[in-house]
């Protein structure tokens, strides 16, 4: 009876499908702000989830003893009175006769009358929370974490806020007869006892509420599921695996882009020099052919093997030659390897 009321309740008030009802009246108290549910999955023929109540709040799994200094707001959210008929016929009207045990011989409906009263929203204020949370940890030793972290369907949440009653409120349900010109047709001489059943309740008593997930890291930190599009859980090792695999694409990437930009200006700079030596007379460049001036030698005659020039040796294709220069040095070698041409005059009118 308790849990169609708030059923009801969270139906008519909507908030975008993210308030969930109370399932029954003795765990009511435990959905308070920052208290600890989890929620599973049914099975994938009930595309709804079951939350279970957990007498931890999220301070109890976090390492350390320091209090959650995130503050909690209240607001008047509005005055709930509502009576409505249920067939008996459906599941609500089903679930509703075996959780009061109401006679219901001779009748067809039942009438439901919920009086909450004015209503208050307490919630949690995200952004103090979220600062809060950046520096603690998930005690892994927690009972609720193992338990958790064993199944791959419970996910672990937080109640962020809770809708609660302000005064004694009431439930009553009564079988009849539908009418046809009113609500219900009651035949007192036919009613037998215990067609009637009422509950009353105290004030300040949680009848929905919402919650986030927490998507907990291999390393302990967490964080809030604070969009429907993320979701909470346990960070897995195969999924830190891939992650850090990525990075490490990403990475390799990054660098052979740049190796292949600098290989890119380096060949620029090659054909500028070469599309200069080609476009002037062989009498300007042809330094080699004059007097007192560098000699072209065969390496190979002197025991030294073929090898990448020095000019374009180094671009996108390792350009071999045999021929270099023994006039030249460069790091502490005694000879340069050129190509014959154009490198080998290129080289030296450079260094002239």
């Amino acid at each position: 009876m308790f849990a169609a009321a708030t059923k009801s309740f969270v139906k008519q008030v909507g908030d975008g499908g993210r308030l969930v009802p109370v399932p029954s009246l003795s765990e009511a108290d435990k959905y308070q702000p920052l208290s600890l549910v989890v929620k599973k999955k049914r099975c994938f023929l009930f595309p709804r989830y079951k939350f279970t109540s957990t007498p931890f709040t999220l301070k109890d799994i976090l390492l350390g003893d320091r209090e959650i200094a995130a503050g909690i707001s209240s607001y008047q959210l509005l005055n709930y009175e509502d009576e409505s008929d249920v067939s008996l016929y459906g599941r609500r009207g089903n679930h509703i006769v075996n959780d009061v045990g109401i006679n219901v011989a001779g009748s067809d409906s039942i009438a439901v009358k919920a009086s909450f009263g004015v209503v208050t929203k307490h919630e949690v204020e995200i952004s103090t929370l979220l600062k809060e949370i950046t520096t603690r940890k998930i005690n892994f030793d927690h009972s609720l974490i193992r338990q958790s972290r064993n199944s791959r369907k419970a996910v672990l949440c937080v109640v962020m806020e809770s809708i609660r009653t302000t005064r004694q409120c009431s439930l009553s349900v009564h079988a009849g007869i539908r009418g046809e010109a009113m609500r219900f047709h009651f035949m007192d001489e036919q009613n037998p006892r215990g067609r009637d059943k009422a509950i009353v309740f105290p004030a300040h008593t949680t009848i929905a509420f919402s919650v986030f997930e927490l998507f907990i890291y291999l390393d302990g930190a967490f964080d809030l599921c604070v969009t429907s599009v993320s979701k909470g859980g346990f960070e897995r090792e195969e999924t830190a695996t891939f992650a850090l695999l990525y990075r490490l694409r990403n990475i390799l990437f990054e660098r052979n882009r740049r190796v292949m930009d600098a290989i890119s200006r380096s060949q620029l700079y090659l054909d500028d020099l070469f599309s200069d030596y080609y476009d002037k007379p062989l009498s300007m460049t042809d330094i080699s052919l004059k007097e007192g001036t560098h000699i072209r030698v065969n390496l190979l005659n002197h025991n030294i093997p073929k090898g990448p020039c020095i000019l374009c040796g180094m671009g996108n294709f390792k350009r071999e030659t045999v021929y270099g220069c023994f006039q030249c040095s460069v790091d502490g070698q005694k000879y340069v390897r050129l190509h014959a041409v154009p490198c080998f005059d290129v080289w030296h009118k450079r260094m002239k």
